[in-house]
């Protein structure tokens, strides 16, 4: 008997409330709901002209992105230095601490300078296509290089900024001519 009173009261709840549906009173298929576009949708017309980022936007992502590469590879340079480093007579704890301190300390220091470098990158990519009408092509990317490499060892001397300057501003160049092959 007591199952048919909970099988009936389990209907008669069932009655006193319904499943939440958020898009019941809008009329429209669920299964077309997240059909999302493929193509980048734009406030204004205008931004869908131009085919690139933003000096804003290129600011952001050559920082950020030599920041963490830099961050990346320096910590695995510290952490190498700091295995090599660990001496025969050592504790477990003193180790691994000698291995943490040289990955952090290398990892701060190259991605710091890679972050500066792509932020010094950026600014100049930026105005030398704004000085040039717009023209974003190879020849922005390497003159930014090689200004990048000049302000970046300035303060080295001038038998430095000549040396690094040009390799700066090949390495845009050879990177942009290798992906349009």
């Amino acid at each position: 008997m007591e199952s048919n009173n909970s099988s009936s009261s389990s209907s008669s709840s069932d009655q006193k409330f319904r499943q939440y549906h958020p898009y019941q009173d809008l009329n429209v298929p669920i299964k077309t709901l997240y059909n999302l576009p493929t193509s980048p949708e734009f406030l204004f017309q205008e931004e869908s002209l131009a085919q690139r980022r933003s000096w804003g936007e290129n600011l952001q992502y050559y920082t950020g992105s030599g920041y963490l590469l830099g961050a990346v590879l320096g910590a695995a340079k510290g952490t190498a230095e700091g295995v090599r480093a660990a001496e025969a007579g050592d504790s477990a704890k003193l180790r691994v601490n000698r291995v943490l301190n040289c990955g952090g300390q290398s990892g701060r220091r190259v991605g710091n300078s890679l972050g500066v470098m792509g932020l010094i990158f950026a600014g100049l990519e930026s105005g030398v296509t704004h000085l040039r009408g717009g023209s974003d092509d190879v020849l922005s990317s390497v003159l930014a290089g090689l200004g990048t490499g000049a302000i970046y060892k300035a303060a080295a001397g001038p038998r430095s900024r000549r040396l690094r300057a040009p390799l700066e501003g090949w390495r845009p160049g050879r990177r942009s001519r290798g992906s349009r092959r």
